[in-house]
């Protein structure tokens, strides 16, 4: 038995269930440069059939922040392309079309070649990047012999690919995608799927991931703990912020993760105010985290970074 330490507690475990996108890759590296493709297309293909994309419905689509040129800088990690299947996500866009005027048929036969169209993107220009501190992890998991699967919404195939363009497919004995179960998370089929494959009873797994829907798998999977990852600290609170308004936004998570920026920038350049900006980072990170276990209220607990996790082997 292992035992994996966090900051708020250690749990003895046989096995590690990764989420793959905002888990093991950054999310908007991938699905940003995905969902801008694809809403681009989608809007250029409604045009071309006399129809206009409400521009207002850009981000609520998918539940995404934009910036003014339309380029993806954050997500809800409660939205669809966070915990969306694919299949939910082409759902959508083709509703969308219906109520603008296309014909059910039309508008499923336009999400398509935007999804093909966007997939070719992806395998030409592979915006993959691992979360930082996920590399050294990994290796410490394997040099302990801990097995360690993959439990999606996304598909099979496309995540064997992710995993393959980051180099980190030979970690994981077992990939599960969305489309190996009757049920998605946040039901327990990937997990308790996942953990068969491995040998090992869902009661001595874990589980790590950025949305709830991760963390009511693992419970209702009964598994040993549920690591929510912020990622980014502001990673998916921009767009929850943003809900309430830019001045909820900008008294938020906005002003601690400023904080934190100017701590690193004194403390680097070794300024004398380098002791101040660290302890307002630190404030300011602790605010942030509050804020990221808001949105991971069913996490055993929260980490922003790789670094706060270790594992040992647990004396007999």
């Amino acid at each position: 038995m292992i035992e994996l330490n966090t900051p708020q507690g250690d749990y003895p475990v046989s096995a590690i269930l990764f989420d793959k996108d905002g888990t093991l890759l950054q999310f908007v590296s991938l699905w940003g440069s995905w969902g801008e493709c694809f809403l681009d297309q989608f809007a250029r293909g409604l045009e071309q059939r006399g129809l206009s994309f409400p521009e207002q419905h850009r981000s609520s689509l998918l539940g995404t922040v934009h910036d003014a040129a339309g380029k993806i800088t954050d997500y809800d990690r409660n939205g669809p392309l966070a915990m969306g299947t694919m299949n939910d996500l082409y759902a959508i866009l083709s509703w969308q079309g219906y109520t603008l005027g296309l014909s059910w048929a039309e508008a499923v036969e336009l999400v398509d070649s935007c999804r093909n169209g966007a997939d070719v993107m992806l395998e030409q220009s592979r915006p993959v990047r691992p979360l930082p501190g996920l590399v050294p992890f990994l290796d410490a998991c394997a040099a302990q012999g801990i097995p360690m699967a993959v439990v999606t919404a996304d598909e099979t195939a496309a995540a064997e690919s992710h995993l393959r363009w980051l180099g980190i497919r030979q970690y994981f004995t077992a990939v599960i995608g969305t489309d190996q179960v009757e049920r998605g998370k946040p039901f327990p089929d990937m997990a308790l799927l996942a953990c068969g494959r491995l040998g090992v009873s869902p009661a001595e797994a874990a589980v790590i991931g950025d949305t709830n829907g991760d963390m009511r798998m693992a419970a209702a999977a009964g598994a040993a703990a549920a690591i929510g990852i912020a990622g980014g600290v502001t990673a998916g609170l921009t767009a929850s912020a943003a809900a309430e308004g830019p001045a909820a936004h900008a008294g938020g998570i906005g002003q601690a993760a400023s904080r934190v920026s100017a701590a690193a920038d004194a403390a680097a350049s070794g300024s004398g105010d380098a002791h101040g900006a660290a302890d307002a980072g630190r404030s300011g990170l602790a605010a942030a985290m509050q804020a990221a276990g808001t949105l991971l209220p069913d996490a055993d607990c929260v980490i922003s970074s790789y670094s706060e996790l270790s594992v040992r082997r647990m004396a007999r």
